[in-house]
Formats: structure tokens, sequence, C-alpha cells
């Protein structure tokens, strides 16, 4: 180990167990603007160009963005966990050509794809620092491949860190790798081959280790403007492609080589969410980026709510008329649950009890809309109404029943002390049986619903260029035919777009399911039709739901097909079916399906689903046949948080090979559901969804059908409304 190493070594050693109350803290100072951590150069949470143990909030949700010569870098960066960073990744490799075909890339510069991870082992206590594991350039190409340990440790206003390099990360200075004394295969570092995409597991943490480290200095006073000094760990002559040509066919240029391993940089946080950050690196090069990052998974993350419950004018006065008549509490209650957007479907009073049932599409949250009706009934119900039941249904099928003692949830309204009101709350199954009431108010069917939004669609990454998309203004609409019979549709008519230079087309040897994307995208620029779904519910029999739909399923596929779901109320998991016969639908996305000698196939598959209650975990596993006609398993891994959002990632793994799968060896991504509401002051039931896959395959293609039963029977597992029970006084 050279002298410099041991210095900072001992600096770092020296400053975390000495003087450790010394002073005041960093709370004590004025830091308005540095409430999260900052990000690196490398799109993660880190110093400069090195990696530290720090993580963002569980639900936090990042993109950084940063630009060093030769590379541009954009990152998306999420935290299912409070100690798991998982962040995909985008870099321009600004020395190298796509392709040396003009015309198949143009001028476009060398695009690299990669995953990135890290892991908290153990958390920052008095006197020990906090510690983390991870790994960069997971599943990509290998260029950027390393992994580390590091630890960070907080002194007053200084963050320290130093860890240990592998890959790029060992600093051309090497000493021995301290698991060689686990195994042999820690002693040399294998190299990266296939088609891209594959995580090569036998080169984790093996070959030849440096050091690193740094430190993040937060300046009181000064709107939490930080400094930022690092012992840079990368080896420069290895990262990318170094040496021009001599590295990489179509690299035009080599990159400035390294003078100094000491970096220097600061961080500029506008506000809480929005930091700027400028860096001198290498001793000759400088950079420049920004980062955005939000904690969206609590409650009210963004925007707090002013959506209040809407009381009933004059309850007293209503109470005094529906102790009259039996009917006009019904009618009452239907007026004031309707201003409250909750819908009543049938009612009846049996003795003591005003049982109801109601449908409702505002709040995401059961307990939330439970409570709220509650209140309604609390205002208009005579005195010797003393216990509420109250039910509901989703596309007309029963989902679950709350019951309440109405003294119990008056008593502690006003303090909102939910934990007591619930103490003796049933929740129990419900199968709908509408003949069972007294009261159904008469239906306006059919029923017309619709919004207009304004969408992107979008493809990334590709030779034609990096981003190609369009505007457009989409028009959704359901039909209500019966209660569990409904349309819906999705069209939309472009604005603007830039498909022209679009052209690569598909090389795959499966069935081009999804691959002839850029066909689909071009033909249909001026107006498609996305979906145009008609849907039937069903409950045949206690916990099993089921579903027969047909038509435009998806923008590639039209047909018929069902779906069945076996989904115990007192259980946290579900097992189903569905099975599917489908037709290629036309490039222009209308009406029309391509001739007859176009692609026909059946796909199905067996669906189980597991959810963990504490942390809202849910695994989903898919095993069947695709749409390309390959055989295999999908797994899904997603969390949600108590705002509504969801982050998940995907895998599948079929019986085609490699080779037939093409770049990218097989299917992976990620994907986010946003809760629209948390960027609004008021209750809605939508989610902003997003996800990303790094290369468009054929293989293990799923048909993207709506209405799925798990999503729409989330209401009928008990566990769903009890995890809510927090929100029943909102």
């Amino acid at each position: 180990m050279k002298i410099t190493q041991k210095i900072f070594l001992s600096f770092f050693v020296l400053q975390s167990f000495i003087s450790i109350e010394l002073q005041s803290s960093i709370y004590d100072y004025r830091f308005p603007n540095s409430t999260y951590p900052s990000y690196s150069n490398y799109g993660t949470i880190g110093i400069i160009q090195m990696p530290n143990a720090r993580m963002m909030p569980e639900g936090s949700l990042g993109f950084s963005w940063s630009d060093m010569d030769p590379y541009k870098r954009g990152s998306i960066v999420a935290y299912p966990f409070s100690w798991f960073e998982a962040s995909y990744q985008y870099t321009d490799i600004g020395n190298a050509l796509y392709s040396n075909i003009e015309a198949f890339s143009g001028k476009q510069t060398y695009k690299d794809k990669s995953f990135d991870a890290k892991f908290l082992l153990f958390k920052e206590t008095k006197y020990l620092p906090a510690v983390a594991a991870g790994a960069r350039d997971l599943a990509g190409t290998g260029v950027f491949s390393s992994e580390f340990i590091v630890a960070s440790k907080r002194v007053n206003n200084f963050d320290f860190s130093i860890g240990l390099g592998w890959g790029i990360l060992n600093n051309n200075h090497t000493f021995s790798n301290p698991f060689t004394v686990l195994s042999n295969r820690f002693e040399s570092r294998s190299v990266n081959e296939g088609l891209g995409g594959n995580i090569n597991t036998d080169a984790f943490f093996a070959g030849d280790t440096g050091v690193f480290g740094g430190v993040e200095i937060y300046l009181p006073n000064l709107k939490g403007l930080r400094i930022k000094l690092e012992y840079d760990g990368i080896d420069y002559t290895k990262e990318g492609f170094p040496f021009g040509e001599d590295s990489f066919k179509y690299a035009f240029r080599s990159v400035r080589p390294q003078e100094s391993k000491f970096n220097y940089g600061f961080v500029y946080p506008v506000n809480d969410s929005f930091h700027l950050k400028f860096n001198y690196v290498k001793g000759n090069t400088f950079s420049f980026g920004f980062s955005i990052q939000a904690n969206l998974g609590k409650k009210n993350s963004v925007i707090p709510k002013e959506d209040p419950y809407v009381k009933t004018p004059k309850a007293d006065v209503v109470r005094s008329v529906t102790a009259k008549k039996e009917s006009l509490v019904y009618l009452s209650s239907l007026r004031s649950l309707r201003s409250n957007n909750l819908f009543i479907q049938n009612a009846k009073i049996e003795d003591s009890q005003l049982d109801i049932v109601f449908t409702q599409s505002k709040h995401s949250s059961f307990a939330r809309a439970a409570g709220r009706a509650f209140t309604v009934l609390d205002e208009v119900s005579p005195d010797y109404i003393d216990t509420f039941k109250i039910s509901n249904i989703n596309g007309g099928v029963g989902m679950h029943t709350i019951e309440i003692k109405r003294d119990a949830f008056k008593r502690n309204q006003e303090s909102k002390l939910h934990k007591l009101a619930t103490k003796n709350i049933k929740v129990e199954r419900f199968k709908y049986k509408p003949q069972d009431y007294t009261y159904a108010p008469k239906p306006t069917l059919p029923a017309f619903f619709y919004k207009v939004v304004p969408t992107v669609r979008s493809q990334i990454g590709g030779p034609d260029g990096f981003y190609f998309g369009d505007l457009r203004l989409s028009l959704h609409t359901e039909t209500l035919f019966k209660k569990n019979l409904s349309l819906i549709t999705s069209a939309s008519v472009g604005i603007v777009d830039n498909y022209d230079n679009l052209r690569l087309a598909s090389d795959s040897s499966l069935p081009h399911v999804r691959t002839d994307i850029v066909k689909y995208l071009k033909s249909s620029k001026d107006y498609s039709v996305r979906r145009m779904q008609l849907n039937y519910f069903l409950n045949p029999y206690k916990d099993i739901y089921a579903k027969l739909s047909g038509g435009l399923l998806e923008e590639m596929f039209g047909g018929v097909g069902g779906e069945i779901l076996y989904r115990p109320f007192n259980r946290t998991w579900g097992i189903g079916a569905e099975l599917w016969r489908v037709r290629q639908r036309g490039y222009n996305q209308m009406f029309d399906f391509e001739p007859d000698t176009a692609y026909q196939t059946t796909t199905g598959h067996i669906n189980i689903y597991v959810k963990e209650p504490r942390s809202q975990v849910l695994l989903t596993l898919r095993g069947g046949k695709f749409l390309a006609q390959d055989s295999g398993i999908n797994f899904d891994f997603s969390r949600r948080f108590k705002s509504g959002l969801r982050v998940g990632a995907f895998f599948s793994l079929t019986d085609i090979s490699e080779a037939e799968f093409g770049e990218g060896s097989f299917d992976k991504g990620f994907y986010f559901y946003i809760p629209v509401d948390i960027f609004f002051n008021f209750y809605n039931k939508g989610n902003a969804a997003f996800g990303l896959r790094p290369i468009t395959r054929d293989g293990a293609a799923i048909l993207v059908h709506s209405h799925h039963l798990w999503g729409i029977t989330e209401q009928a597992q008990g566990h769903t409304i009890l995890r809510d029970l927090d929100d029943i006084y909102d």
C-alpha cells in the first residue's frame, strides 16, 4: 500500500473514532436545503466518482445526470428498502461510434446500458460507521464493471468514507484480495462474454483490490452548500475505451489520461429535491450535473391533502326526518354519499343495523372510503341505528364488508383514535347477492365515463437514435352496460413526433410479437386505438373470481380469452390461470388485423401471487406459454408504499437460447406505479405508470390485457383493508 493510501486511511480512522461528540452535530447548523444525500457522477449516492454507504429513505425515487468527458450519464434510481439502492443507467460514451455503418446508425455515439446495486450491511451508530457493499454495471457490457465495500462515518459536519474496490475500482495499485482466504475463485477476474445482459457472478469481488475514499463537508449558513474531496480509486486504463481503436474498433479517440488521484467538487442544493454539482476530476477534467429526488412513499408525501369530507347540511334535521320512514334513510344516505363520491348500489335495515353496498373510484385507501361512508351514515341515520355495515363491490363483484358499532366510531372521531375505534371492527369477505337487499336505486345504464389526457410513447436506445417519441392526446372511456359488464377503450391522436428517422427492422428469428415496434409506431403516429376490450366479471363461488374478455386487447394483439383467480380473503396469497387466443393487429393500430396468413397463437399462464403483509412485498410467478410460443417462467417482485407508490422489477427465463433471444440474453426490466394524487391536494385513485426494458425482444413476451383480476380484487383480501385503518378518519 502506498504512503498516500496509508495517510488517508489513518486520517479516516482517527476522525471516525475520536471526538465523537465535539461541539454540535450537523443538525445544529443551518442546512435548509440538504436533507438528502448527494449523487456521484456515476448516478448513485456517493462522493464525486466514488461510492459511499449513504442511502435515501425507502420509497424514494431519483434521477441523476452528469457530463464528464467523454461520458454523459443518466440514471434512474429507486429505493424499495432503506437498505437497498437500485439504479438503471444509460451512458453515452462520446469517444466511440455505435457502429461504422452510417446507413445503420449515422453519427450516433456508443450507448451503454447497465444496472447498479448497493446494499447497506450495517447502519451507522454512535461509534461505528455505516457499511455498504455494491456493484456497478451488473448486467451490461462490463466496460464499467466493479464491486466495492465502503464505510461512511459522520463526525460533526464532516462525512468520511473509505472503501475497497474491485474491477475498475482497483486503483491500478493492487494488493492481495482479502477474499482469497475463502476461495481460489477470487484470485483472478473473469471477462463478461456473450450477447450482454447476463450477470457475471464469477467476477464478483474477484481479482486485484484497491482503496478509495473521501469526505463530504457540509458548510453551515450557506444554504446547504457542500464541498467534496476524494482519493480516486478508478483505474482509467480499464474503464470504457481509454485507448481509442486499440480498445474498441469503433472508438475514434483516446480518453484523457489521469494526472491526479485527487478529485474536488461541490454540491449546491437549490432545494430539498434538486441538487447541482460541479467537480474537477483526474487533475484535468471538469464535470457538472444535477439530480432530482423525492421520497414518494410516505402518506401525503409531496402535497398535503385539502380534500375534506363533505358534511350533510343540517344533519340534525335530517336525522329527525329519517326517523319517520325507512325509505328516507336510504334516500338521504344516497344523496350524502354521492356528495362524497361514494355510490349506493343496495341497502337494507334489519333491527338496529344499517347495511349498504357501495362503489367508489376516488380513494386508493379502502379504509378511508369506509370511514367517510360511516360518517355519512352517522349524520343521516336515526338514533335507533346502532351498527353500520358497509360492503364494497368492484366490477359488480363483492369485495369486502366492514362492520362497526356506531358509538365506537363516533366516540373516537374527533380525536382520530383509530386504534380504539377499530379495536373490535369486523372485516369479512363479501359475496354480493342483490336480491338480499330492500333498497336498490335504479341505475342509469348504459353509463359512460371518459377522460382526456396527454400521453407520450417512447423508443429509447436504438441505433437509429437515442430517443424517438411522440406526444399524443388520448381519450380513455368506459361504458358500463351492467354492473359486471363493461367496455374500455383507449384511443389517441398524434400531435408531434420525430419518427421520420426511425427505421431499424427486426432481426429476430422468433415470431415478431414485439420487435416490429418500429412499424407499429410509425404506422400509428396519426391515429391509433390502443385498446377496445369488453370485460365480464364473475364471482362464481366464495373466493373464486373470473373474467371473460374480448376485443383489441393491446397495441399488437387482439382476441378472446379469460382469467380465473382463487384469492382467499384471510390469506396473503392467490393462485390463478389465464388463457388467450390472439391474432396480430394491423400496424396502424386501428380496427383491422394483419392478413389471414398473419401470426396467430394461443398463450396462457398459471399465476401465483404471494404477499408479505408487513413490508407489502409482492412476488408474482407466471409459468406457461408466451406470445412467441416459447415456454418458461416470469418472476416479478414489487413493493407497495403507504402513498400507493409501487416499485417493481421482473425477469423471465424461457426455453429459447441466448442466440435465439438476441441481444440482452433474457427478458428483464423495472417499473413504477406513481399515484397521481401525491402531486395534488385532492384524492384520486389513478396511477401514472412508467416501465423500461433495456431492449425490446420477442422472447418472454406477455399479453398486456387490461383489468387483471389480482388488481381488481385487491380490496377482496382482509389485510389490504387492515393495513390502512389509520386512514379511517381522514
